[in-house]
């Protein structure tokens, strides 16, 4: 029995590269069986193939395998795992080079595909034609070109060829919804998420994903507010500002989308986009619902569709309508949500060619009007003798009346 380090802490620690999120070290273990692993304490856990939990460690220690393809999807493959699989087979059924080296417990790194030379020169590039076998690893490699774009990582031409052509054989159908929305949400918490749109959108996968981001590139915008022109461009942008700005993936789905409606704006509207948001939201729900997407990315990404205009108009609004934004957007039972919704309303307006570092105070005036209205309750007004329906006009307006001394007072200074 031979144990090997390998996968990303072998990558990571031959590039020098702190993960965002620390990773779970994974291992390979040639030469043995269930059983074995199981007579030394090992607790199974994989149905697919064998994969065992260490007793003391809990690192995952997988037998070396081979696979073969007998369906559709990245679940379609026969295991072999017998005891004379060799590591070199073992890694020649990984994804990418710089994903097939391990590491013998006295530090040796092997290397049989190339991995090594693929890191010096920035390469994602297919081990063998199998990975042409799992259309999930057309989103890992846009994933993995997400993670190390800042280092200047590339697709290798002959990789995204590959990739092209599992999206044109159709393969991208047979993946499950779920895979997909883990995939996205992962690439979303990378440093580059906007390579990933990249990547997918270069091999005609964000096509067969995400029609409706697809079909924002090559709609022209009003250059008076979007030097960048194309919306598809606006939409990259605003994710380089969601993450710049500290949001999270939440906040970056909801800057990917805000956007939808434009991508059906009747071509002799253009540039203009009237109503955009409104057209926005049915595509929104459609995205979510076919992605299965979590409530949580659902109802802040269609708060933005349709509110973001509000937002940028925010000191605008009279009382009132601010107050209907407040309680279209959740702002007073959800306020940390709400400040999610700010940072997405921001990432919009700062993605913009040469936008960037425009200051957006319309986010320190909301966060002050809500401050203002937050204490306003019923008790007060219950304590002055109001009852039912009467209590909640009362609050409404009181709440409308600070608004618009906030407004006024806004305004005058």
């Amino acid at each position: 029995m031979d144990i090997y380090l390998v996968g990303g802490a072998v990558r990571d620690a031959l590039l020098g590269y702190t993960p965002l999120e620390p990773h779970e070290r994974d291992w390979v273990v040639v030469g043995a069986t269930p059983q074995a692993m199981l007579d030394l304490g090992y607790r199974q856990v994989g149905r697919d193939f064998p994969v065992f939990l260490h007793p003391e460690t809990g690192d995952e220690y997988a037998l070396a395998r081979t696979e073969r393809k007998r369906g559709h999807g990245h679940t379609g493959f026969s295991i072999d795992c017998d005891p004379a699989v060799t590591l070199e087979e073992d890694l020649l059924r990984r994804d990418l080079t710089i994903n097939a080296m391990a590491q013998t417990p006295d530090g040796d790194i092997v290397d049989p595909y190339g991995g090594r030379a693929d890191l010096e020169a920035r390469l994602l590039r297919h081990v063998s034609e199998a990975f042409t076998e799992d259309p999930l690893r057309v989103l890992r490699t846009a994933r993995f070109a997400a993670r190390f774009a800042h280092l200047g990582f590339r697709v290798a031409e002959e990789t995204n060829a590959l990739m092209a052509q599992i999206v044109a054989d159709g393969e991208l159908e047979h993946l499950s919804a779920e895979r997909v929305w883990r995939e996205l949400e992962r690439a979303l918490g990378e440093r580059n998420p906007d390579v990933f749109v990249e990547v997918l959108r270069a091999c005609g996968a964000l096509q067969a994903l995400l029609p409706e981001v697809e079909a924002l590139f090559g709609v022209p915008q009003s250059v008076e507010y979007h030097p960048e022109v194309d919306t598809g461009v606006h939409t990259l942008l605003c994710l380089q500002q969601a993450v710049r700005l500290g949001g999270g993936s939440e906040v970056r789905f909801a800057a990917l989308v805000h956007d939808l409606g434009k991508g059906i704006t009747p071509q002799a509207e253009w540039p203009r986009h009237i109503a955009h948001e409104r057209r926005g939201l049915p595509l929104v729900r459609a995205v979510c619902e076919r992605l299965k997407a979590p409530n949580a990315y659902r109802e802040l990404a269609l708060a933005v569709c349709e509110h973001h205009l509000n937002c940028h108009r925010a000191r605008e609004l009279r009382g009132k309508t601010l107050l209907k934004l407040f309680q279209a957007t959740g702002a007073l039972r959800q306020p940390a949500r709400f400040e999610q919704f700010l940072l997405a309303c921001e990432s919009d307006a700062r993605g913009r060619t040469g936008r960037e570092d425009e200051p957006y105070p319309q986010a320190d005036y909301l966060r002050a009007a809500l401050a203002l209205v937050q204490d306003v309750d019923a008790a007060q007004f219950a304590a002055a003798g109001l009852e039912g329906k009467a209590i909640g006009e009362a609050i409404a307006a009181e709440r409308t009346r600070r608004l618009e001394a906030h407004r006024a007072a806004c305004a005058g200074g």
